[in-house]
């Protein structure tokens, strides 16, 4: 009991616990719309103390009696001062106004008051929605994805590819949440733009390192995406219109100051032009964002949060690919005591892939699909120590692959490949403590657990081995069959369960200036079965179990931030190295379409990556902007599970698909009046890793190449320039109306990078001759955006 009673006056700071405190609390809105604002400055000078707002902009501190003046700021608003009397526990709501003025616009950022040098958080990036929409993308599609890949530590597998990378990652490795919902494939049109309409966000936070214990479930990185709750004052409207797609949102009170409704719309229509011109062919998307929320009383709120989006690709009615998101997310805020706030939430999400194919008469479909029912406790102790704790559930059932005639005169049977189940359960405890005026540190441990259950059909093999290899020829292939038994759903296959530590520790020199470091451990129990850089939509997901292993990740990092001139500039340099063990590698010749039995053609391996990452900013002015630069390494291995065994690559550590060595990107932001701003950006990269044959023989009249070490090539480097302006005409006084057009060069200088090369015979020459195949040129483009 005693050392119980040291460690509470250690916790809570001996010089505090002998005051008498009282809890000062509340949320934080817009004074415009009711919107609750996550990340917002709470500051008390006279107490050198302060908090931010939580996900769900709430706040709680706890101070001694006294007079005391409150600063609130937050990134885009007014700054709002308060004094205030705290002589008994106070509810204090506050309401900050957009700024009028966006020259002073801080670009990327935590908050604006330097806490984000004190903070033990590192490794994460913010950007704010109107920096995104300002950024020149590909036909003018405002679009999350991308802007994020202008960041020191996001790539991706090039123009066209699907998802991003994060720290030499794969794209698998990374959570994408939308108001705490798993999103299984973030990209429309494979890869050309993301599901994230930017009229619906209202925060969105990437986790590079140094991740919360909260989250878990995917080694490399999260990416956590909030949608707005919708305007409780006033009905609104607001979207655009582009060259390919358009949007249209609107928002308003259900009931006024209590409630409120969001719906959104977005669909592109390029597909239409092509029907004029007697095409056939057809690529389109649509997706619909919609939320409630409604305030039951000062300590209750329910939130309905829900995405649905498809995408369709058809070529000349004999083949139709429809694959997409859906999400639904009911949550409840409670606010237990005045240092205490929960949320509830109980999450639907599904992913589906389907394929029409009419030429040879069938329709294939799969997907995964999870329930999960979380709750999480943020607990205010003292304004030098905050709980966050939690407990999460999740329920997941795969359907790697169904086949079924459109009619019977196809000559096609039906196949079902075998369903799989699994349940996927943690609790977590973190801490976030101001232990001195200068040392600050982020702690805590995740516990979680997997358990494979049983399925319809259960493969057996020889030594219990799915892989099998052939001295003779040097090779591994599918290991034979012995036989196929079957479980109850109640049966458990296989079950894991992972200590997940995590710590982040900040010491500022002084109050523009810091380091930092940063571990985490973390487990991922599903597996995107994909041999390509960039996944497609027919790679399926599986989970975990008797032959394949979780991903372990252990992660280290450090780093130096410093302020520069009142945080006019700012500068960031991490450094990093991770650890990941049995992550999947293929056998040569791995067959992935339709397999019932993946982990015959898996061997588990293990990659590691390693870099230097700079982000330097300039944060005001009339010029703003970044440049970002990552030196960094991304390699695998996998190495013979005996001493006769070659493993892939002959176990020597080869490049990942997705190893950069250089990235470098510079963003520039200009208010040339008050009418025009100018936007650029140059992003260059070195090409990706790649393997080219490099001999070949004749064998019975057929030309077979002969391919060097895996990865052992690269693509030319890819580099190029954007720019783009904004035009806004003018505001009305009452502000009823306001509109901008942005007009945008994708690609200035019409650079043909190498999406990929193939090889092939001269048929004038007969000599061999590579063939580079580029996506994108030059592209213009339009956009009307407006808002009422």
């Amino acid at each position: 009991m005693r050392f119980l009673a040291l460690l509470l006056i250690f916790l809570s700071g001996s010089d505090i616990i002998s005051q008498e405190l009282y809890v000062l609390n509340g949320v934080v809105t817009d004074a415009a719309s009711n919107e609750t604002l996550i990340g917002v400055n709470i500051l008390v000078p006279e107490a050198g103390t302060g908090v931010v707002t939580n996900d769900y902009g709430y706040y709680s501190l706890k101070l001694p009696k006294g007079d005391y003046k409150i600063e609130i700021s937050y990134l885009g608003y007014q700054s709002l001062q308060q004094n205030i009397t705290l002589d008994t526990n106070k509810k204090l709501d506050f309401q900050l106004a957009e700024a009028s003025e966006s020259l002073e616009e801080i670009v990327i950022t935590s908050d604006i008051e330097g806490l984000n040098i004190r903070k033990p958080e590192m490794s994460v990036n913010k950007l704010s929605i109107t920096t995104i929409q300002k950024l020149p993308v590909v036909f003018g599609e405002v679009d999350v994805v991308k802007s994020l890949l202008l960041l020191p530590g996001v790539s991706n597998a090039g123009e066209g590819s699907s998802g991003f990378n994060v720290r030499g990652g794969a794209v698998d490795q990374n959570l994408i949440l939308l108001d705490e919902a798993t999103i299984y494939n973030s990209s429309h049109l494979f890869g050309l733009f993301s599901v994230f309409n930017p009229d619906a966000i209202k925060d969105l936070k990437l986790y590079k390192g140094g991740i919360p214990a909260k989250y878990g479930g995917r080694v490399s990185s999260v990416l956590d995406i909030y949608q707005r709750d919708g305007n409780s004052k006033n009905f609104k409207m607001q979207g655009g219109i582009g060259a390919v797609s358009s949007r249209l949102l609107a928002e308003g009170p259900i009931v006024k100051d209590k409630g409120s409704f969001l719906v959104g719309a977005r669909s592109s229509y390029a597909h239409l032009f092509l029907k004029l011109t007697d095409n056939e062919n057809s690529a389109y998307f649509y997706d619909l964002n919609t939320k409630l929320s409604y305030n039951l009383d000062d300590r209750n709120k329910l939130l309905l949060s829900g995405y649905f989006g498809r995408d369709v690709f058809n070529i000349s009615q004999n083949f139709e690919n429809t694959y997409g998101n859906a999400v639904l997310n009911l949550r409840w805020n409670h606010i237990f005591s005045d240092n205490i706030f929960t949320n509830l939430s109980v999450i639907y999400s599904d992913y589906y892939y389907g394929l029409n194919l009419n030429f040879v008469g069938f329709n294939w479909d799969s997907g995964i699909t999870n329930l999960n029912i979380k709750y999480d406790f943020n607990h205010y102790i003292n304004d030098a120590l905050q709980l966050k704790y939690g407990i999460q559930n999740t329920y997941y059932e795969f359907n790697p692959g169904e086949i079924e005639p459109i009619d019977s005169e196809s000559g096609i049977n039906y196949f079902k490949l075998t369903n799989k189940y699994a349940f996927e359960n943690a609790v977590y405890l973190s801490a976030e403590h101001r232990i001195s005026e200068n040392f600050s540190a982020e702690y805590g441990v995740r516990l979680s657990n997997f358990f494979r259950l049983g399925q319809d059909e259960i493969n057996t093999y020889e030594n219990n081995d799915p892989v099998f290899y052939d001295p003779e020829r040097d090779i591994y292939r599918e290991a034979d069959i012995l036989e196929t038994v079957e479980s109850s759903r109640n049966d458990i296959l296989e079950s894991y369960s992972n200590l997940e530590p995590r710590i982040a520790l900040s010491y500022a020199l002084n109050d523009n200036q810091s380091v930092k470091a940063s571990y985490n451990r973390m487990a991922q129990y599903l597996h995107l079965i994909s041999n390509t850089s960039s996944p497609t939509p027919l790679d399926v997901w599986a989970p975990s179990g008797e032959f394949i292993k979780p991903q372990i990740l252990d992660q280290y990092a450090v780093g130096y931030f410093r302020n520069f001139k009142e945080n006019r500039y700012s500068l960031e340099v991490e450094s990093f190295y991770k650890n990941i063990d049995n992550r999947l590698d293929y056998i040569d010749g791995a067959n992935l379409i339709a397999n019932n039995a993946v982990e015959r053609i898996v061997l588990s391996g293990e990659a590691r990556a390693y870099g230097l990452e700079l982000l330097l900013r300039k944060n005001k002015g009339r010029l703003t902007g970044w440049a970002g630069y990552t030196l960094s390494r991304s390699e695998q291995r996998t190495q013979g599970r005996t001493a006769q065994e070659p493993g892939i690559n002959a176990g020597d550590w080869y490049r990942t698909n997705f190893d950069k060595t250089h990235d470098l990107s510079i963003t520039g932001s200009y208010d040339l009046n008050k009418k025009w701003q100018l936007n650029a950006n140059f992003i260059y990269q070195t090409g990706l890793a790649t393997t080219f044959p490099n001999a070949q023989y004749e064998y019975e009249g057929i030309t077979v190449p002969v391919y060097g070490e895996r990865n052992g090539d690269r693509l030319p480097a890819y580099h190029r320039l954007d720019l783009s302006a904004t035009y806004t005409p003018g505001i009305d006084k009452d502000k009823k109306f306001e509109s901008f057009w942005n007009f945008g060069i994708y690609n200035v200088y019409n650079r043909q990078n190498a999406y990929s090369i193939s090889f092939r015979e001269n048929t004038d020459t007969g000599q061999n001759e590579a063939v580079r195949l580029s996506l994108f040129g030059i592209i213009p483009s339009v956009t009307y955006n407006f808002k009422f």
